[in-house]
């Protein structure tokens, strides 16, 4: 992922309208000047005056330094409402998507600071994908084993096995037997019909 400005001088982008009056109400609120807020964040008070003009588009590394100078939550500074989501997912209501040979059902509400899903991933796809991303990540194997590779470790995950890590320290998930896996993850990358403002267009690799 890439932590640089995406977006371009001379107006805002599509969306920003919302976030950037957002991102200086919450450092108002904070009490902190711009030149505070944007020294403690590690960036200059022209960049963080740029984010709140909304000419310029914050990233998601942005995002998740600001939110916790200001004291907050990424979808805070998004202008999610928590009002709108429903707190219970049906069985029924779970719809499976696939991408990249996986299948994932939505096992959480969207727009939330973590993502619930449940995910089956065949032998054989992916295994060779590399991620490294902010956040944090939960995984539970219900079904079959995992391989998980950790850094520079690998492990094998039966049935009732865990793993909670750093989703920045590179890792790949790949079934370790013909039949596949089944997952329960959780992790807090936003995911949400903003979630192209700071991450760029949605491409299917999860998790």
């Amino acid at each position: 992922m890439n932590s640089s400005d995406n977006g371009r001088a001379g107006g805002p982008a599509d969306g920003l309208p919302v976030v950037a009056p957002q991102l200086r109400s919450l450092r108002r609120r904070a009490g902190l000047t711009l030149e505070a807020a944007a020294r403690d964040a590690g960036l200059s008070p022209a960049h963080l005056s740029r984010l709140e003009t909304g000419q310029r588009q914050p990233s998601l590394p942005m995002l998740l330094a600001l939110a916790r100078v200001y004291g907050t939550t990424v979808s805070d500074l998004l202008g999610e409402t928590v009002a709108d989501r429903d707190a219970i997912v049906r069985a029924g209501d779970m719809e499976p998507t696939r991408a990249g040979g996986w299948t994932y059902w939505q096992a959480g509400a969207s727009g939330r600071g973590m993502q619930a899903l449940r995910v089956r991933v065949p032998h054989g796809t992916q295994g060779d994908i590399v991620r490294v991303h902010p956040g944090e990540e939960w995984l539970h194997v219900v079904r079959g084993r995992l391989r998980l590779r950790l850094g520079d470790t690998t492990h094998v995950l039966a049935p009732g096995d865990s793993a909670h890590f750093d989703s920045l320290t590179p890792h790949r998930l790949a079934a370790e037997d013909q039949d596949g896996v089944e997952l329960l993850f959780v992790h807090t990358l936003l995911q949400s019909p903003t979630a192209a403002l700071c991450l760029g267009p949605i491409t299917g690799e999860l998790p």
